[in-house]
């Protein structure tokens, strides 16, 4: 069972960085959590480095210009490393083949980057003329499912194209309701056996980005035993930790609420079933070090 906290002042003490989620943990897509912004203030101001690492298949100006909108305070961070800025070196090395692309034509960010580095956007064409495909999510956000992909992921697996998921996350919470993400639309590749290049996390080249901006802010090498993720899911938060060897902080209240807490969350802060966190943690197969219903100090 993971350590139960009241709040991340129990523990900071024995960090020097920390390397948080975002969407879940920060915000819900709609409102900040001030809370979590607060101690992660608090962090820094007791001489913490903390690199914001999310799954976002944008580049991370853009998600530190949604931060802005929603009036998170830079105090709260030192850097933001995204699974876009990860895709978009990949794009980078591709330059000059085609693509297909999945994702919602309104999406343009990373396109938008490769034609301000390189003078020209990536070329989109048809499955039958692409040299890879990338996935940043799905077409229409609201109202698809994974499975009405399966007759393009066919075609795409008859040609043998690499598939790059710009965000590995299989759902994603927004304000309260849980929508798909590219991953989930990667996975049905991978079943077909399709190859699949993951950017952002649990896979490693997220965190040896966001290691050395954080390393950066500190003016110190970092020393892993130090280092500790937070994030609402097991898969890709708790899971990438355990394969990178950092602690973690389980935030129950993200997109797993519904299967660790009885009902909303009291004014205590939690409701956390303590019973379905250790089955649910035993049936992962990743534990977390500590966990916590929502980030406070």
């Amino acid at each position: 069972m993971p350590r139960l906290i009241a709040g991340l002042a129990e523990i900071a003490g024995r960090y020097d960085i920390i390397l948080c989620d975002v969407w879940g943990v920060v915000h819900n897509g709609a409102v900040a959590f001030a809370p979590a912004l607060d101690a992660l203030a608090r962090f820094r101001a007791s001489g913490g480095a903390v690199a914001l690492i999310t799954n976002s298949p944008a580049p991370s100006r853009i998600v530190e210009a949604q931060l802005d909108s929603f009036g998170a305070p830079r105090a709260a961070y030192d850097a933001i490393v995204s699974s876009g800025d990860v895709t978009l070196s990949l794009l980078i090395e591709r330059a000059g083949q085609s693509l297909f692309h999945i994702g919602a034509a309104a999406e343009t960010f990373l396109f938008d980057e490769v034609a301000a580095l390189l003078g020209a956007a990536p070329r989109q064409v048809a499955i039958e003329q692409a040299d890879f495909v990338l996935c940043t999510g799905f077409i229409d956000f609201w109202r698809e499912k994974p499975e009405d992909y399966d007759a393009r992921l066919k075609r795409i697996h008859a040609r043998g194209l690499d598939f790059i998921c710009a965000n590995p996350d299989l759902v994603v919470e927004v304000d309260g309701a849980l929508s798909y993400c590219a991953g989930a639309i990667a996975e049905r590749y991978q079943r077909l056996g399709g190859k699949v290049i993951q950017a952002g996390k649990p896979f490693a080249p997220i965190y040896d980005r966001a290691l050395a901006r954080a390393a950066a802010a500190r003016g110190a090498p970092v020393e892993r035993s130090r280092v500790l993720a937070i994030g609402d899911s097991m898969r890709t938060d708790i899971g990438g930790a355990d394969a990178q060897g950092f602690d973690s902080l389980l935030i129950t209240s993200g997109i797993h609420r519904d299967e660790l807490h009885r009902g909303a969350l009291n004014a205590a802060g939690s409701d956390l079933d303590a019973a379905a966190l250790r089955q649910f943690v035993e049936a992962a197969g990743h534990a977390p070090s500590a966990a916590i219903a929502e980030l406070v100090w």
